[in-house]
């Protein structure tokens, strides 16, 4: 069984917010200690409000996917 953050590269992010897609996943963060992904990385946007943005990256946290599809990862930011 393969781990769901390798297939994220796969992936657009569409904020359903504002229907706006705003790239495909970078990169994931994960806790080390649990193995379990804390959140993904997307480009980042000088439209978008980047809260969460370091270094041209939004660092959008786990809690924020609503929904992961196929093709692409709902989230509510």
């Amino acid at each position: 069984m393969r781990s769901p953050g390798l297939d994220f590269k796969h992936k657009e992010v569409i904020n359903i917010n504002t229907g706006k897609k705003l790239g495909f996943v970078q990169d994931v963060n994960a806790d080390l200690s649990s193995g379990k992904i804390t959140s993904i990385l997307v480009p980042g946007s000088t439209k978008l409000i980047n809260i969460f943005s370091d270094n041209n990256l939004i660092t959008i946290p786990w809690d924020k996917i609503k929904c992961i599809g196929d093709d692409v990862i709902l989230v509510d930011i």
